[in-house]
């Protein structure tokens, strides 16, 4: 890992993810765990960054990927929505597949699976172009796809200092999604489906860099510690929260270029201002880290919730291009900040890994049912403005589960004493 993620001071954890009351904690482990976790090794740590990158690649392009499905093949706005929510719900299975077989399995097999279903897939997806087999094929892609970006998160999750490894994740993740958004636009069907496949391939060389099981020293640091943290269900409701939060980012990201051209905004600017908030994402990261060092965690996480719902819910008005830019931006910059809370709260609850490997699967569950919504909510001619509605109910509802919990739990400081 870059020397700037091992020499940070440590950070301090969430209450939502804080051990139980009056014990103090930090995001680290001791010094030796650095120097003998395997996580840490800059390789390990650059293939799991890679990784995660490669498979959320679809996930985030998908503003894209639907306008090529819309203009090449010719799918209507809800059969899109469709073959998105497919593609998610192979990612949601291949995670939870991974969640049950990280413990015991050997993860360098559980990569090798999971590119071989992704290139097969793919690679299929050039022949059948129909629906139907668009739809099947994409489930497959996206089962591939789980099993391998779980092994890479929860990588990222076992470093011993999660919080900031997944900073440095979504600020990779950041430039990659601003470049795929320039790329992707300009690429035949064919072209799309061939990036994919070469960017699994890429990693082939590199999976030996990635332990083949949990070291042991990291299961016993987690046995260790078992008796002061909160109970590992308390990292299955961040899970959760995850999934809910993810309905609003499926739905809206699906969405947006197609209701801006239906709102009138001429559809090459409006994949231009996609393109070009994503950066935005960048001040996400570093606000997050900010915010990390400087104060507590629950109520910037509840405060960015509310600015979320006010960001997707003023499209349910009226999609001007003031709103539409303000709302671009503004959601760019708010998801990625409540990312690295969500995600580095989780790793931090359950250091088993078993937790961690499950958030892609939480992502794309959230990003399945998302577009799925979509889809009935605009076959039933309710419009995109229902959507936007979906959207802001769905960020109203993760608000109210970190709001229950901050309020159960407000007696008790961010370093766990009173």
């Amino acid at each position: 890992m870059a020397k700037a993620v091992l020499t940070n001071p440590p950070t301090r954890v969430s209450i939502l993810f804080n051990p139980v009351k009056g014990q103090p904690v930090n995001d680290t482990t001791t010094s030796s765990s650095v120097t003998t976790n395997p996580f840490d090794r800059r390789r390990t740590f650059a293939l799991s960054l890679y990784m995660t990158l490669v498979g959320y690649s679809v996930l985030v392009a998908l503003p894209a990927i639907n306008s090529a499905w819309v203009a090449q093949l010719g799918f209507t706005e809800v059969q899109v929505n469709r073959v998105a929510s497919a593609d998610l719900l192979g990612l949601f299975l291949g995670s939870v597949a991974t969640s049950f077989l990280i413990r015991t399995g050997n993860r360098r097999f559980i990569i090798y699976t999971g590119i071989g279903l992704a290139i097969i897939a793919n690679g299929l997806c050039m022949v059948f172009v129909d629906y139907q087999g668009t739809l099947l094929l994409r489930v497959g892609a996206g089962f591939g796809s789980g099993l391998y970006t779980a092994v890479a998160v929860a990588g990222l999750g076992a470093c011993s200092k999660p919080r900031e490894a997944f900073n440095w994740m979504l600020l990779a993740f950041a430039i990659s999604q601003f470049l795929e958004l320039q790329l992707i636009p300009h690429l035949t069907m064919n072209e799309i489906y061939g990036f994919f496949i070469a960017t699994y391939v890429v990693t082939l060389p590199f999976v030996h860099w990635m332990p083949a099981r949990e070291a042991e020293k990291i299961n016993a640091d987690a046995a260790a510690t078992k008796r002061v943290q909160r109970p590992p269900v308390v990292a299955w409701i961040g899970v959760f929260a995850i999934v809910i939060a993810y309905i609003n980012i499926g739905a809206y990201w699906s969405n947006i270029e197609l209701a801006a051209q239906a709102g009138g905004l001429d559809g090459a600017w409006a994949s231009q201002v996609v393109a070009w908030s994503v950066l935005l994402s960048f001040f996400g990261c570093f606000g997050a880290m900010f915010v990390l060092r400087k104060f507590d965690y629950d109520r910037p996480l509840i405060f960015t919730f509310c600015l979320m719902v006010l960001a997707v819910g003023l499209l349910a008005i009226e999609v001007t291009a003031a709103i539409f830019v303000f709302s671009v931006a503004a959601f760019n910059f708010l998801w990625i900040f409540i990312d690295v809370y969500q995600m580095g709260g989780v790793s931090v609850t359950d250091r088993s890994g078993s937790a961690a490997a499950f958030i892609p699967g939480a992502q794309g569950l959230g990003q399945m049912l998302g577009p799925l919504a979509a889809s009935f909510i605009l076959d039933a001619g309710w419009g995109f403005d229902a959507v936007f509605v979906l959207c802001a109910i769905a960020a109203a509802l993760a608000l109210m589960i970190y709001g229950l919990i901050y309020i159960k739990y407000r007696h008790i400081s961010v370093a766990g004493s009173h």
